[in-house]
């Protein structure tokens, strides 16, 4: 039984050196200067959006620079109806290639994170350090290759285009983050003594990654899901290369809503609320389970 002068308790001198001692509390001023610079930083964060909002609702007539802090002396929804008329098409198509990309990416990554991270072979780390040069390579530096490429398969294959090119692609470059996600999360989360004890009953790779490693696997899923349709919903790089207006993106499509010499400034803002309103709700509802996946493979 542990009686009080078991208890080991810091010396006086660790509380001057740190500036704490237990059941201390933090100055006024301290809290006053923290909350304070939190309320800076998100009406940092907050004024583009008010901005979006108001001008959102004004009429098409009339608006300028000079009126966009301004609320609407009008309420008009005009600008709202015609951005959700001109994105609904594209919107649908994101909606498939994000979906698409984000559960082929995180599949493929699994796997090779599971091989990677419990399945020692020759050349093992070589392959996995070849694997994360693809999260370093810039976009930019591969876009005219790639190009020339997918046009030659495309000449090849009729129905490869669109967003069927931009699952592909979104596809390929994920695997490299979603491989070190998961390969991180299984060197960890998965008891190497449960794995022999499956090989000497008899099971395979292929099967314990599907009895044993994929059920356990939720919380990197969720951080890899998120990742990649919020990353394959934003882009615009590649849809800018591989798509046009009648088979592109969202994001190619807000580009056309802004284009012109007579811009809707009420139809492009509710045009920008329109297509981010997908990854906010991601974010909003799932952000808690992304931070806990993605913690669970690195703490532990």
């Amino acid at each position: 039984m542990t009686t009080a002068t078991d208890v080991v308790t810091p010396e006086p001198q660790v509380y001057k050196q740190t500036g704490y001692a237990p059941g201390t509390r933090s100055s006024g001023w301290g809290r006053v200067t923290r909350y304070a610079l939190l309320i800076l930083f998100a009406l940092g964060v907050l004024m583009p959006l008010y901005v979006l909002l108001v001008t959102s609702f004004k009429p098409a007539a009339g608006v300028s620079s000079s009126e966009a802090w301004s609320l609407p002396t009008q309420w008009s929804t005009e600008g709202w109806s015609a951005a959700i008329e001109r994105l609904a098409p594209s919107m649908g198509r994101t909606l498939v290639l994000a979906v698409a990309a984000a559960v082929l990416s995180s599949i493929l990554g699994s796997m090779n994170g599971f091989v990677f991270a419990r399945w020692r072979f020759p050349g093992s780390q070589v392959i996995f350090t070849l694997f994360l040069f693809g999260m370093f390579i810039p976009y930019q530096a591969v876009m005219i290759p790639l190009t020339g490429m997918m046009l030659d398969v495309e000449q090849q294959l009729p129905w490869f285009q669109g967003i069927v090119k931009l699952i592909v692609v979104h596809t390929i470059f994920g695997i490299p983050i979603c491989t070190l996600i998961f390969r991180n999360y299984y060197a960890t989360a998965v008891p190497r003594d449960i794995l022999e004890a499956a090989k000497i009953d008899g099971a395979g790779m292929l099967r314990v990654y599907r009895s044993i490693v994929l059920p356990i696997s939720i919380p990197a899923f969720v951080v890899t899901l998120i990742w990649q349709f919020t990353s394959a919903w934003n882009d615009f790089l590649f849809a800018l290369f591989l798509t046009n207006r009648n088979n592109g993106p969202v994001t190619f499509a807000l580009n056309e809503l802004a284009g012109g010499q007579n811009p809707n400034y009420p139809m492009i803002m509710a045009g920008v609320m329109v297509a981010s309103l997908p990854t906010l709700l991601v974010y909003i509802l799932l952000g808690r389970y992304f931070i806990g996946g993605l913690m669970s493979g690195s703490v532990k």
